[in-house]
């Protein structure tokens, strides 16, 4: 600008309001360079809204299949007990009406050859067709995933940034939790195995175990995502149970977390899988983590319901074992108020091992005397008005238990030798590993199966392994509270204990 042009710019703009002026023009440059930025976000925004909308479309579907199947099942019901009485006064049920009966119940796809190739006319095939039909269907020729460079995957989860360390953590687990049962889930948890994925047996100073204690939030509530649904799986529990340093970080990381309530069901979900194993449960009770979940369940309704369920069930697990009961009769007081509040909780699903652990610890005389002395027995009647019937029965033993003067050691309790390292085979992974994901990819960027076969691909080195089987479950009465160590996902899905 020469000198003339800027005479006549002062004399149009004065010098007090050149400071304005230029802050304006700050302004709109910042706005100009941000506008990239924005546009990123807002092209973020709109990818993860489609999911959203396509998962929201999904679940629609899913919850209109079930409604009808609900209505078609009522239906039948009623038609079946009208036929039932129809018998009574000596009318007979026609294998054409059987035949309606199971095509009505069945799948599309299957309804046509049943009606023409199944002969209803013996006795005892509508039956076991419909048994059949809940039976788990044998997935064929399922191909297993690709093998992993896990040496370079190791070396990215220990040195590259937080972000990748999210994405691949999340991949790896994904990896596990989306695979079919059976050779191919074997397959993938072998690898992790044999390659010492979590570095449990590692003398280095950095190793991919740290990420739980590491600066990131999403790094450490992804690692525990890992940690638990590799503990979801028997061989897997093994495979963490032979490095006493899991458990000690796991314990430090429940009693250090209270920010994220993921981060800590995932911790608190994998001590619970720990629990069924005995030299687990020895140490757990030994670092006083009874002390610990007590306290934490003084106040249930603050808590999430897998928080809950799970903390309540690593409970009853430790009370299982005599040193357990010891500990518990330190603070027997505090013990049964607990478990007395938690008889009454709505959420139902807490009741047998609420019930498991008070059968367990009022094998203890000071304990049956505390007991006592606090109305325990009018307060078991309370809830055995308002439970159902199998919940009545079990208060019944707990009473009986309750009202015996037998000393401790009898009975079949999951007692102290820490020699017989066997469990029963449970194998659960419960969808809660995979809920609320933290990340989503940007435009361009690689995650899960994709991420892992682009950048991490490694020679072919999948071999089956045959499956150790655990002991032969023992079981218990149907009404008889719960003696055996558990985990919340196998006793739902009707694992035997």
């Amino acid at each position: 600008m020469d000198g003339a042009a800027f005479a006549g710019f002062v004399r149009v703009l004065p010098f007090t309001h050149i400071p304005r002026c230029l802050r304006v023009q700050h302004v709109f440059l910042s706005e100009k360079e941000n506008g990239q930025s924005h546009k990123e976000t807002l092209q973020q925004l709109h990818q993860q809204l489609v999911e959203a909308e396509r998962r929201a479309m999904t679940y629609l579907k899913r919850y209109n299949k079930t409604q009808v199947d609900y209505h078609t099942l009522i239906g039948v019901t009623a038609e079946l007990v009208d036929s039932l009485e129809a018998t009574v006064s000596g009318k007979m049920i026609t294998p054409e009406y059987l035949q309606s009966v199971c095509v009505r119940l069945f799948s599309n796809q299957m309804r046509q050859s049943l009606a023409h190739s199944v002969d209803f006319t013996r006795p005892g095939t509508a039956s076991t067709m419909l048994r059949a039909s809940l039976a788990p269907m044998k997935l064929k020729d399922v191909p297993l995933l690709p093998s992993l460079d896990y040496e370079k995957l190791k070396k990215d989860l220990v040195l590259g940034s937080d972000r990748l360390k999210a994405f691949l953590l999340q991949a790896l687990r994904w990896r596990l939790t989306t695979s079919h049962p059976g050779e191919q889930r074997d397959t993938v948890l072998q690898a992790y195995i044999s390659n010492d994925l979590l570095d449990c047996h590692s003398q280095s100073q950095r190793t991919v175990l740290q990420l739980l204690h590491g600066r990131s939030d999403v790094v450490r509530q992804y690692m525990a995502r890992l940690i638990n649904a590799i503990a979801s799986l028997a061989e897997g529990r093994l495979y963490l149970a032979q490095s006493t340093e899991v458990l000690r970080m796991l314990e430090e990381r429940l009693k250090e977390e209270d920010k994220d309530i993921i981060a800590r069901e995932n911790v608190l979900g994998a001590l619970q899988k720990f629990s069924l194993r005995r030299p687990l449960q020895t140490a757990m009770i030994r670092d006083g983590l009874i002390f610990w979940l007590i306290h934490l369940l003084k106040e249930p309704d603050c808590l999430s319901d897998y928080t809950l369920e799970y903390s309540v069930a690593l409970l009853m697990n430790l009370c299982l074992r005599s040193a357990g009961k010891r500990v518990c009769a330190t603070m027997a007081g505090l013990v049964l108020k607990v478990l007395s509040d938690l008889l009454g909780h709505e959420n139902h699903e807490i009741q047998p091992y609420v019930n498991g652990a008070l059968y367990s610890i009022l094998s203890i005389p000071s304990v049956r005397e505390e007991a006592r002395a606090m109305g325990m027995e009018d307060i078991l009647r309370c809830f055995m008005k308002e439970g159902n019937a199998e919940m009545t029965r079990q208060i019944e033993f707990i009473i009986k238990q309750l009202n015996s003067e037998e000393l401790p050691g009898g009975g079949l309790d999951s007692d102290d030798d820490d020699d017989e390292d066997e469990e029963e085979d449970h194998d659960t992974m419960e969808a809660d590993l995979d809920k609320d994901e933290l990340i989503q990819p940007q435009l361009g960027e690689l995650s899960g199966e994709k991420l892992l076969t682009t950048e991490y691909l490694g020679i072919m080195t999948n071999t089956g392994k045959p499956r150790r089987r655990g002991l032969a479950s023992v079981q218990r009465g149907g009404d008889e509270p719960l003696r055996r160590p558990v985990t919340p996902g196998g006793h739902r899905n009707g694992c035997p204990v």
